[in-house]
């Protein structure tokens, strides 16, 4: 593996407190960078100060959206340590994005040494207070000077760091959320499965009429038939429905394979709680929460990783959900993926990868 070159910034960042750090808006000092030129594969890995990346005004990604992206956080322990939570899931997933979108696959070995190099240079970026982390986004970007509809010869491979506040500062309470059924996510055969730039840009419409109507987030329903439930907002979603949990199948390519989602099932499993993969229709959703058997549901990201749901809105009407209150799952499944991220909870499963 090349070794990653390190050039230190002369210029360090003051901090932002914990209270004012939000989300994406404060980046860290460097960023990790790597290129790709067709006929020489990946070379040249570095950590560079954080800053501009030119490009041609003909670049691929600026006209033809060839990119993708994930995102993980860094997490600072008790102790003063900081760790990653589950990585390798993320650089599987980002590879299955490269495939479907065309891009070169990065090796896996390179992808993590870059990931902890990068946390490690920038370690004191590391919020400290608990519920606060250092999120990371890698991204790769297209970058052929030409026009012209085709997979990309040249490549960047990106990271960079943002310290994040808490997404619950003033503690976790349930969101009220909106059945869209005009707009759709994606369809089969697509990219629903791929995080990629163009299935966000497609969800913006309905966001935002969601946002004016006073809800907090979209549930999508499915591209063909507007029937079944795909995913919330740019998170999956799981309902407890008479005991049993339900979260729709993944396998038809519609739905981001989060990796929240994955561990929430595992978890759930280990508890003994039946998990159900399957479609679940609009009808079906409406008629439990009607008829009490909705018990809970919510919805898990690396974000917010657990998100309750308060209240489903379908057709003009309201279906409130555990009268508008956080279930004991939902609770429950909420302390163990962060105690387990934060170091409270012992880590059982291989999930955590130490940093420094």
């Amino acid at each position: 593996m090349e070794e990653i070159k390190i050039t230190r910034t002369e210029h360090p960042k003051e901090k932002t407190p914990s209270d004012k750090l939000g989300f994406g808006k404060v980046f860290s000092d460097h960023m990790f960078l790597m290129n790709y030129d067709e006929g020489q594969g990946w070379h040249d890995p570095r950590i560079v100060p954080y800053g501009p990346i030119e490009l041609m005004p003909c670049a691929n990604v600026f006209h033809y959206a060839q990119e993708i992206f994930e995102g993980l956080k860094a997490y600072r322990t008790a102790e003063g340590t900081v760790q990653l939570f589950r990585p390798t899931e993320n650089i599987k997933r980002m590879n299955n994005s490269a495939a479907r979108l065309c891009i070169p696959q990065i090796p896996e070995d390179i992808y993590l040494e870059a990931l902890k190099k990068l946390v490690e240079v920038d370690a004191d970026w590391v919020p400290e207070d608990y519920g606060t982390s250092l999120y990371l986004r890698p991204f790769v970007i297209a970058t052929d000077a030409q026009l012209g509809v085709h997979a990309g010869h040249h490549y960047i491979f990106c990271i960079i760091a943002s310290p994040s506040g808490s997404y619950y500062p003033e503690g976790m309470a349930p969101v009220k959320i909106m059945i869209e059924n005009r707009d759709v996510r994606a369809v089969r055969g697509g990219t629903g499965y791929a995080k990629c730039g163009g299935n966000y840009a497609a969800s913006l419409r309905a966001g935002e009429e969601a946002e004016k109507r006073g809800f907090s987030q979209v549930l999508w329903l499915d591209g063909v038939h507007m029937k079944y439930i795909e995913e919330v907002g740019a998170m999956n979603v799981m309902f407890k429905i008479n005991g049993r949990v339900v979260t729709p199948d993944i396998s038809g390519g519609t739905v981001l394979p989060g990796i929240t989602r994955k561990s929430c099932i595992e978890v759930l499993r280990d508890w003994g709680y039946q998990v159900e993969e399957r479609d679940i229709s609009v009808d079906e959703l409406i008629d439990a929460a009607e008829n009490g058997a909705l018990e809970e549901a919510w919805g898990c990201g690396t974000a917010a990783v657990i998100s309750p749901m308060g209240m489903l809105s379908y057709d003009g009407k309201d279906h409130v959900i555990h009268n508008n209150e956080i279930g004991p799952l939902t609770q429950r499944l909420y302390d163990e993926l962060t105690g387990i991220q934060w170091g409270k909870v012992p880590d059982q499963r291989g999930w955590i990868v130490k940093v420094c």
